[in-house]
């Protein structure tokens, strides 16, 4: 379906299919299994060993987890500031 549609023209198919998708089913128990495995990156990362206990475990890797965002953040503020200038 992609083939010699326009960047704009992808973007709306893929935005179609989406909520085609999620008019079907239900939307947060589609995204779970994708969701879990997302966050226990971050505990693995954190606890490679599985040595800290739980609740430390879950405390660092919400730090890694705000860590992962503010980087990207700060990533696409500089794009954003290259690209305009």
């Amino acid at each position: 379906m992609a083939r010699g549609l326009t960047p704009k023209q992808r973007s709306l198919a893929a935005r179609l299919a989406a909520h085609t998708l999620h008019a079907s089913v239900d939307s947060k128990a589609h995204t779970e299994p994708a969701r879990k495995a997302f966050l226990e990156r971050f505990e693995r990362e954190v606890d490679p060993e599985g040595v800290l206990p739980d609740a430390e475990r879950k405390r660092r890797a919400e730090q890694a987890r705000k860590a992962y965002f503010t980087r990207l953040a700060f990533q696409s503020s500089k794009a954003r500031r290259g690209a305009a200038a």
